[in-house]
């Protein structure tokens, strides 16, 4: 695994090594596990981000459980999000009276975490819960409760695991941050 990359000019340093990633999902997925034994939720994955973390999370889920996916767009291929969230792809299953859990790939701005969770709660699950990746607490721009946090991170550009640059560098197996 390198611990330093270049794309589209910018240089980037390994910031998470997958191993580091892999066993904290483990950690999220047994609390996520503790907390719905018994129950069926909807797991809810936000493409296109997510598809790798929402893979490796549901294959350590030992709970019953149902999967879906929501698409959003707020970033076309900037670095930051433009703060328009529009959705692009909605969801086929039935939200109300169930356990809903989204699952993210990365909180930046919160502000798709709010679209989300407004569409959401209009079809009046049970309950609503949010397992994050990434979380950039000093970006957010909204009120959002996030209940399952993977890790906590500076509000620096990041990524690999899913997480893109101009659609690209999904594939990488670890998380980088962008050098300054």
């Amino acid at each position: 695994m390198a611990k330093n990359l270049t794309v589209n000019g910018d240089t980037f340093e390994l910031m998470l090594s997958e191993r580091t990633i892999k066993n904290r999902i483990k950690e999220l997925a047994a609390q996520i596990n503790s907390d719905y034994a018994g129950k069926t939720p909807v797991f809810i994955g936000i493409l296109n981000g997510s598809f790798i973390f929402f893979a490796d999370l549901i294959r350590e889920i030992t709970i019953d459980c149902e999967v879906d996916f929501l698409k959003l767009s707020s970033y076309g291929d900037a670095k930051i999000s433009s703060g328009d969230v529009r959705l692009l792809k909605d969801l086929n299953c039935q939200v109300t009276g169930r356990d809903i859990i989204i699952v993210e790939d990365i909180v930046d701005s919160g502000l798709s975490m709010q679209y989300i969770r407004d569409l959401t709660l209009r079809q009046n699950p049970t309950s609503f819960r949010v397992v994050t990746l990434l979380y950039k607490p000093a970006s957010v721009k909204s009120n959002i409760q996030l209940d399952y946090v993977g890790f906590t991170i500076k509000p620096e550009f990041v990524i690999g695991y899913g997480l893109d640059y101009a659609q690209r560098e999904r594939n990488l197996k670890a998380i980088y941050r962008m050098k300054s």
